[in-house]
């Protein structure tokens, strides 16, 4: 424990960029590793999901990646759900220049959600082949939920910024996620959070799976704007102490999803072996040729009426899907090839699996992206950009 001050105490807490994994003293043939996941007793062949965001994930990109064997999540609070031909309205938000983009953000997505959209959404990922997950907020779900079960949704995420078990106001009923597990006709998911505390609670009240990260994704303003999160690492761990414990007392084990600041196929390694079970990737999959946002990428918060948390980021359309989750790689900064970046990784550790993988050696090491790199740097490439 240190101090920041007198009588007061902080803990230290550590992000991607300052840990390392050990390799193991026996390693594994990559071929021999198997990357599949579970949530709610349905498998996914890859430990990847597609970020609810209007610039990532479509019913085109949620039934393309459900084919590849990946996870996509489709936000009923987005411009999917609010305009019958949202192509036009994604066209606009890409060609606004950057100093009227959260205006026009602000005033696009005031459109009202349509009741029809949510189910047939939902329809259209099922009839393109995809697996439809969607999500909603806690202020959304009772509105939204049912409709999207009725329609066939197969998982619900609810998402905020920060969530509790139970969210306490003045100002009306507030949702208890154990009330709406209990009468959601499908398996619900929750997010975010970043604490030991938090994370039990929401265990406790039987979701499927528990979303850690506030504030580290590369078009989130929050932890700038409000002054609150957790690095990635750190979050991870804790939430994955009071996985394990829940396990203990239960013999259940509920997954646990990273959420945000992974950017290379390194970060997804290191994510796991802090305790998750998968990655939610932003950024990473709105470079795909086939994203939504045209080389754009906003967060769920950019839009905010009052306090937009979150920007629009350019970040380039530089290979298709498949390119970003098998390659070959066409780029040399470790954004593309992620699931063989992956399987390198487990198997230098010494993991078959990512339970396994949840047990690798993991060593605070601040140097490891600049020790031997100063070329790179100094030339902006790889490692150095």
């Amino acid at each position: 424990m240190e101090f920041i001050g007198k009588g007061r105490a902080a803990r230290r807490t550590y992000g991607f960029e300052e840990i390392a994994l050990v390799p193991a003293s026996a390693t594994i043939d990559p071929e021999d590793v198997e990357t599949s996941w579970q949530v709610a007793g349905r498998t996914f062949a890859l430990p990847v999901i597609a970020a609810a965001m209007d610039s990532v994930v479509d019913v085109a990109m949620a039934a393309a990646l459900s084919r590849l064997g990946a996870m996509a999540v489709l936000n009923l609070e987005g411009i999917q759900t609010r305009y019958a031909n949202p192509r036009e309205v994604l066209d606009r938000l890409a060609d606004s220049p950057p100093d009227r983009v959260v205006a026009v953000m602000q005033e696009v997505y005031r459109e009202p959600i349509k009741d029809e959209l949510v189910g047939r959404r939902v329809s259209e990922i099922r009839a393109g082949g995809g697996v439809p997950v969607v999500s909603t907020t806690p202020a959304g779900a009772g509105r939204l939920a049912p409709l999207a079960a009725e329609a066939g949704a197969e998982l619900l995420l609810v998402q905020s910024t920060v969530i509790t078990e139970q969210h306490r106001s003045e100002r009306g009923r507030a949702l208890s996620l154990r009330d709406l597990v209990a009468h959601t006709k499908i398996p619900v998911m929750a997010g975010n959070c970043v604490s030991y505390e938090a994370a039990l609670q929401l265990f406790e009240s039987g979701v499927s799976a528990v979303f850690v990260g506030v504030g580290p994704g590369a078009a989130c303003t929050s932890r700038q704007v409000l002054g609150v999160g957790v690095p990635q690492a750190t979050a991870i761990m804790d939430v994955a102490a009071a996985r394990d414990e829940f396990a203990r007392r239960t013999g259940r084990h509920v997954s646990i999803v990273a959420d945000g600041g992974i950017s290379v196929g390194g970060e997804v390694a290191k994510a796991i072996a802090c305790g998750a079970d998968a990655v939610m990737l932003g950024s990473l999959f709105a470079r795909a040729e086939e994203a939504p946002g045209r080389g754009f990428h906003w967060g769920m918060a950019t839009p905010h009426a009052a306090l937009p948390r979150g920007t629009r980021i350019a970040v380039r359309s530089t290979g298709t899907l498949r390119d970003i989750l098998f390659g070959p790689a066409r780029v040399d900064d470790g954004s593309q090839n992620l699931i063989e970046a992956l399987r390198t990784a487990m198997g230098m550790c010494g993991a078959r699996s990512i339970r396994q993988m949840q047990h690798a050696e993991v060593i605070i090491a601040p140097a490891l992206v600049t020790e031997g790199k100063t070329m790179q740097i100094s030339q902006r490439v790889g490692q150095g950009r």
